[in-house]
């Protein structure tokens, strides 16, 4: 699979798309290539089976930086102690 490919290829169903795979070096027989295809298949099969996203809610920079609000004031109480 080529790496301009592998970003194509996360998009869609992987079984619609034909695989490519580029040898570099050497001269693989089918079985080979065929036992490599098995292997990545089945350990992305699994990985992607116990892949879990965190399901809690994380907490901005601006909840993590700020204060807590303050209380509300008692209006009641007026401007100051001469309010009397």
């Amino acid at each position: 699979m080529t790496p301009g490919n592998a970003a194509e290829d996360r998009s869609g169903d992987l079984a619609d798309k034909p695989l490519h795979i580029d040898v570099l070096r050497g001269s693989p027989t089918p079985e080979e290539l065929a036992a490599i295809v098995a292997v990545v298949t089945e350990s992305y099969a699994r990985e992607a089976a116990t892949a879990v996203a965190d399901d809690r809610p994380r907490r901005t920079g601006w909840e993590l930086s700020a204060r807590g609000l303050r209380t509300p004031l008692r209006r009641e109480l007026g401007w100051g102690r001469f309010g009397g």
